[in-house]
């Protein structure tokens, strides 16, 4: 055979695979840029077929390689290895090694095999395979040019050492190497490299996207739900339509109640009018059937007026749980089309806003709970207190009665802040006021022995706090602290300002507390006991329900040592500085930055005890 005829120019050989490696890297980046193939990689969790899809794909790369170079010696100057080594460091060992298996038997099968045919359907076989282990090594690089370039001058000169050792007869094999060797490495590592670039390239293209559209959907989403906090209603929908229309640039966006449109802003809002009945066959279809549309013509939007400009729509169910409260509709016209990013968008922005309108019902479940457990402690009121209250003013009226009248306007006082404590929030000043109703009333029936001190820092008495928060916990300190004790005790109550909260501590030097019982009082869940103090239990659950975990009391006792309860209120409570400009609200109570409390004798017919030195009696201090 005369091998000089049938050798091509090494040259020549160059620039056509050169050529015929642009052609398949277009195709084969094209292709890969289509679903479901351009978000899929290594590493990532797709499903079978998905992964046989993308096996295929690769195989076929690999087969039009063969077919992308010239017949030397009965054998192909091919460009397979720039396929399957892109197959395996892309999808990894599995499509590796399905793309080499693919590509090298049919190099093997096809009718012109030739005497080379066994090494060069092996080498692309391992080829693919080596690709595939690497990138499970190091996933981390698995889309890296370098490494791609080496496998491929790795690869196929491994290729050409196997069809010098496998191929016969050998001088035809070394004629083979020599004409084809350095074009197929040198080409094969080119194309594998900028085939791998060129995915890594739409990889990052395709992120950069996706991190636009999250900060888009992110700059959307902080900007509308402090309007949906308050529901799906007229107002909150145009402030909600006026920020999409502005963020994304469409030609109009519209919100829809179950029957009305709620708002319409940009094209069309002419007719597509707030509070009118629904204008389009397509919103009441979305609506019906409960499934997102992306409509590409006028006529499937089904508006009634014949020049309505909007040629677009993508229109998405609102949802309040498993009921459709209305829709999200973003209009496209002729000059501002929609397109399948927007589509994603809109379904991104209905699942938030739904999330959100959810979140509204439960806030309002919340408040009606926590109306609930103030009424469920006012019902708790031990009605032996206000027995024992009501018998000890009564022996008051004939030795005291001007004492007795002003036990009976505590009492009073008392009783109707109990009553009108389903307020979300009160001022501080008011709850102190409860306090010391609530401590004239047990000075008169204990005397000396118990005592109590009040300290307000000033500026706090218009911080707002929860109703029924803390006289309860006086409350306890009173009757499981210091009643048990012969020699009685005092009760102190500490209110100031700690890094921007209001902080609020109840201690007394009382019986003190088991950890055990600590555990019960702090626990959501443990069966309740009027022995382990079920105020102080509800007043920690509302801390916990209104302003988080973080804001749940801490309790610092043990048996003969007294209890510290210690909680905080966080800064958003606090009110206008003018007292005046809320006029549901009544000015704060003037209260003394200190008291000192110190209660008489039991015995109503005995005379004034001698105060301690620096203290009050409680009915100053309460009429005060």
């Amino acid at each position: 055979m005369d091998l000089d005829i049938l050798v091509p120019e090494v040259p020549g050989l160059f620039i056509n695979l050169s050529q015929r490696f642009g052609l398949l890297l277009a195709g084969g980046f094209a292709i890969m840029t289509m679903a479901p193939f351009e978000r899929m990689g290594l590493g990532q969790k797709r499903p079978f077929w998905t992964t046989l899809a993308v096996t295929l794909l690769f195989g076929i790369f690999g087969i039009l390689g063969t077919y992308t170079g010239n017949s030397v010696f009965h054998s192909y100057a091919n460009l397979r290895a720039m396929g399957v080594i892109t197959a395996g460091l892309f999808g990894g060992p599995w499509v590796g090694l399905g793309a080499g298996l693919i590509a090298g038997g049919h190099r093997y099968l096809i009718d012109i095999a030739g005497f080379s045919a066994l090494p060069c359907a092996l080498a692309t076989f391992l080829e693919g395979t080596v690709a595939g282990l690497i990138a499970r090594r190091f996933p981390g690089q698995s889309l890296d040019w370098g490494v791609a370039m080496a496998l491929g001058l790795v690869g196929e000169t491994v290729h050409m050492g196997l069809v010098l050792a496998l191929s016969r007869p050998f001088d035809e094999a070394v004629a083979l190497v020599q004409v084809i060797g350095a074009p197929m490495i040198v080409i094969n590592a080119m194309g594998a490299a900028i085939f791998v670039r060129a995915l890594r390239l739409q990889r990052s293209l395709r992120e950069h996207q996706d991190s636009n559209e999250a900060r888009r959907i992110l700059s959307i989403a902080s900007q509308t739900v402090p309007h949906l906090r308050s529901g799906l209603t007229r107002q909150s929908a145009q402030a909600t339509a006026a920020i999409i229309l502005a963020e994304t640039a469409v030609a109009a966006v519209a919100i829809t109640g179950d029957r009305t449109i709620l708002a319409h802003v940009g094209a069309g809002q002419e007719h597509h009018l707030a509070g009118a009945p629904w204008r389009t066959r397509a919103t009441r279809l979305s609506f019906e059937s409960g499934t997102a549309l992306f409509l590409r013509d006028r006529e499937s939007i089904g508006c009634a007026k014949a020049d309505c400009p909007l040629r677009e729509a993508i229109i998405v169910p609102l949802r309040k749980g498993p009921t459709i409260c209305g829709c999200l509709k973003i209009y496209g016209t002729k000059d501002r089309p929609l397109d399948q990013p927007l589509f994603e968008l809109a379904k991104g922005l209905a699942d938030l806003f739904s999330t959100q309108l959810e979140l509204e019902d439960i806030g309002i479940k919340n408040q009606l709970l926590a109306h609930a457990e103030i009424r469920r402690l006012q019902a708790q009121i031990n009605p032996h207190f206000l027995f024992n209250s009501l018998n000890t003013i009564a022996s008051f009226c004939r030795t005291a009665p001007g004492q007795a009248r002003e036990l009976l306007l505590d009492l009073a006082r008392y009783m109707r802040r109990n009553l009108d404590s389903s307020r979300g929030l009160v001022r501080l000043s008011e709850e102190i006021e409860q306090v010391r109703s609530y401590l004239a009333i047990e000075q008169a029936r204990f005397g000396e022995r118990i005592a109590s001190r009040i300290e307000v820092e000033p500026g706090c008495e218009d911080w707002l706090i929860p109703p029924l928060l803390i006289q309860p916990l006086v409350e306890n300190s009173v009757r499981h602290g210091l009643q048990a004790r012969p020699e009685g005790g005092r009760v102190r109550l500490k209110v100031c300002r700690q890094d921007g909260h209001l902080q609020v501590t109840v201690e007394d030097d009382g019986l003190g507390m088991a950890r055990e019982t600590i555990a019960l009082v702090l626990s959501p869940t443990a069966p309740e006991s009027l022995n382990e103090g079920v105020g102080a239990r509800n007043s920690n659950q509302r801390l916990v329900q209104l302003f988080g975990q973080d804001y749940a009391m801490h309790i610092a006792s043990a048996p003969g040592t007294g209890t510290r309860i210690v909680f905080r209120v966080p800064p958003a409570a606090v009110p206008r500085s003018d007292p005046a400009a809320d006029p549901a609200r009544p000015g704060p109570t003037p209260t003394p930055p200190t008291v000192d409390v110190a209660l008489p004798d039991q015995t109503p017919q005995a005379t004034k005890p001698t105060q301690a030195a620096g203290e009050v009696p409680a009915t100053a201090s309460a009429t005060s």
